[in-house]
């Protein structure tokens, strides 16, 4: 079943893989928002759910509703700006796992195409050369199977759906993906993307940290 535009956000309890006095790092399930979404039926999201553990929690970035995996938070204001420059000056490093339709080659490669917002599809992003923002993304066949490839993505950029579009501009959409994918790609339980490592430098002692989580799929 391809994964539905009406918003069901899982109920599980907090996955929280690490915390400190200046940090939170979990692992966001698929399905949920980040953020509350417009409207009260969109209320429910990650950072409601943590601050009810956690009531200092303060975003830093964000993971797209149906990504599941590692997210870091920050508990202070402190933390905040110091995680949020390691994200604007790509400090911080991020690796994704994805199941993609069809079987991607060669073994690695590097997208390298500007994306801005499809605006008469919103919330579709697009490809364009002209007004798009650079964005790319480094991939690594893990493996082939039957009709599909297992990867690793590492994002060099953080444009919004950048990985998605990437990938379905390859002609290898993200099985499950609501918005990129069409026909048997698009009909899995979820969309088959996780977040599954981040790198970051902690804000007060400046040791570097890795966080990770593997993928359920």
């Amino acid at each position: 079943m391809a994964v539905s535009s009406d918003y069901t956000p899982p109920d599980q309890p907090m996955d929280v893989i690490h915390d400190d006095a200046q940090i939170v790092v979990v692992n966001k399930p698929a399905g949920l928002l980040s953020v509350p979404g417009r409207g009260a039926h969109l209320a429910d999201c990650l950072s409601i759910r943590l601050q009810a553990v956690f009531p200092e929690a303060l975003l830093v970035h964000r993971l797209d509703r149906d990504t599941s995996g590692v997210m870091v938070f920050a508990l202070t204001p402190h933390a905040q700006r110091h995680l949020g420059q390691q994200f604007e000056k790509r400090q911080a490093r991020k690796t994704y796992v994805a199941r993609l339709a069809g079987e991607l080659t060669p073994k690695a490669g590097t997208v390298d195409l500007p994306l801005i917002v499809d605006w008469e599809n919103r919330p579709r992003q697009m490809v364009c050369r002209q007004t798009g923002k650079p964005a790319v993304t480094e991939w690594r066949v893990l493996r082939h199977d039957p009709g599909e490839s297992r990867v690793r993505l590492m994002p060099k950029t953080g444009r919004t759906h950048q990985l998605r579009v990437h990938m379905a501009a390859l002609g290898h959409p993200i099985l499950g993906d609501p918005l990129y994918a069409d026909g048997d790609a698009a009909d899995h339980v979820r969309m088959m993307l996780h977040s599954e490592e981040l790198r970051i430098k902690h804000p007060d002692s400046g040791v570097s940290m890795k966080f990770r989580v593997a993928a359920e799929f």
